[in-house]
């Protein structure tokens, strides 16, 4: 069947889910205990990252998930705006361009403010001045705050259709309470650290800001990262992995700042979203060459030679990062995700996709504490696969730990980033993979069933339906 029949007959797929939204949040698994094994049905596994979303921004009124508390059809909490003196209800906002707020380590303790989780717009008024020119175009958030702003299928028709289709977490955190690069490191190294020595590993500690060793402007050099990632284990044991980057910028400041000059993002450079070329493992498994433009990506989707182990990762214009547009980044991953499941590898694949940090933006649940290092706020997050459970919201703990925690269950044994254990000693002060919080991927699975047919979308959606809230009390 040629690549635009199959678009055809899969868009009915695309209607059904759409409109079966509510019927679909409330299927029930079976659970993890009755399921087969399985694991190791996936062949492939993929991690797409894109950039600076809450939970409550995208699916903050998504029908049976952990959402926005709402009372009589709007919001039912509100956040302290210091400059208004009022405290602003969370609302729908239909703008294709957010702005958010900012999101260092200080900022997200801000934010949580011991729980109340209120201090969102107390830390973009703070922010504002890094604008010294209140005409700036540039300023427009500090004017028009979107922190508080929530999106639904109208403007993110694709992401709640897989939702509906395949697998929403609604307790997707952070893995740290910080920004880009940090949770870019625990993605594929379970820790973010600063060395003082550049030529000892054990003088890494813990670092939620500014981790490396010659870190200035959010650059790292090479051999920047000591400790130990996913990759070195993956070489050990001859799994192969890619990590797909779209070059041109990144937008992330490095500071307290708001507003910066975008970076560039090159294969060679370590970088914000880039980390693996400043990683020590990396250049001394001459495995550089793994870091690859994205366009290798779609190739290998297509012939059917993905790697075990993928990561892709977005340029500043397609993450959703603000000022980046919504529906650009929503095309650019569905171009990634259609990619795969047109190929030979889709009956094999399960495709992880989430957002790196919250980028200032509201979420009403309190991260939960884990070692020193978070987790941090939560993000969404959507499991891809032809096993995918069907409609399924999974309400476990998770974090990017559970990733590598599933492709080393899936490709290494379950032998885990473990400093006593895996030949490369380090200072990292948990096993992020094991902790007792963290849940299991393998729960939104259900390897019983025959590989489901593929849920191909249109890059340029129509606009999905408007979330149902509750209606308000009738008096009788």
């Amino acid at each position: 069947m040629s690549g635009k029949m199959k678009f055809k007959s899969h868009m009915a797929n695309f209607a059904a889910a759409l409109l079966g939204l509510g019927a679909l949040s409330a299927y029930c698994a079976p659970s993890a205990a009755s399921q087969p094994a399985g694991i190791h049905k996936i062949k492939h596994i993929i991690v797409i990252m894109q950039e600076n979303r809450s939970f409550d921004n995208y699916f903050g009124t998504y029908p049976g998930a952990d959402g926005i508390p709402m009372l009589l059809g709007r919001a039912a909490v509100c956040v302290p705006d210091p400059q208004t003196r009022t405290c602003i209800r969370p609302y729908h906002d239909p703008s294709d361009i957010d702005f958010g707020g900012p999101h260092t380590q200080g900022d997200a303790y801000a934010d949580v403010d011991g729980g109340k989780m209120d201090g969102f717009m107390v830390q973009l008024r703070k922010a504002a001045g890094a604008c010294k020119n209140p005409d700036d175009p540039a300023c427009t958030f500090f004017t028009h705050p979107d922190v508080l702003g929530w999106h639904d299928a109208r403007e993110i028709p694709n992401y709640w259709a897989y939702a509906s289709y395949f697998v929403l977490q609604d307790h997707m955190f952070e893995p740290n309470a910080s920004w880009s690069l940090p949770a870019h490191l625990f993605m594929v190294s379970a820790w973010s650290a600063r060395c003082t020595d550049p030529t000892n590993v054990m003088s890494c500690r813990n670092e939620d800001e500014a981790p490396g060793t010659n870190y200035s402007k959010g650059q790292a050099y090479r051999g920047t990262y000591l400790w130990t990632d996913l990759t070195y284990l993956l070489h050990v044991h001859h799994v192969s992995w890619a990590y797909y980057l779209s070059q041109g910028n990144e937008p992330d400041c490095d500071d307290d700042e708001v507003i910066c000059t975008p970076g560039t993002q090159t294969l060679s450079v370590p970088s914000i979203w880039n980390p693996l070329p400043g990683f020590e493992t990396v250049i001394q498994d001459h495995e550089e060459r793994n870091i690859q433009d994205v366009s290798n990506f779609f190739t290998a989707a297509k012939n059917g030679t993905l790697p075990a182990v993928s990561w892709v990762i977005p340029n500043g214009i397609v993450s959703e990062h603000p000022p980046a547009s919504i529906h650009t980044g929503q095309a650019y991953v569905t171009s990634l995700i259609n990619a795969v499941m047109l190929g030979p590898d889709w009956d094999s694949t399960a495709i992880f996709l989430s957002w790196d940090d919250w980028g200032g933006f509201y979420d009403h649940v309190i991260p939960p504490n884990v070692d020193q290092n978070g987790y941090g706020l939560r993000v969404p997050g959507l499991v891809i696969s032809p096993y995918a459970r069907v409609g399924y919201i999974d309400h476990q703990v998770l974090s990017f730990d559970a990733y590598l925690k599933f492709i080393e269950d899936d490709f290494l044994g379950s032998e885990r980033i473990d400093p006593q254990h895996d030949g490369r000693p380090d200072a990292r002060p948990t096993v992020r993979e094991d902790e007792h919080i963290l849940g299991n991927l393998i729960r939104d699975f259900d390897f019983s069933q025959a590989p489901r047919p593929p849920l191909l979308l249109p890059l340029n959606p129509s606009p999905g339906r408007a979330s149902v809230l509750p209606e308000p009390r009738r008096s009788h």
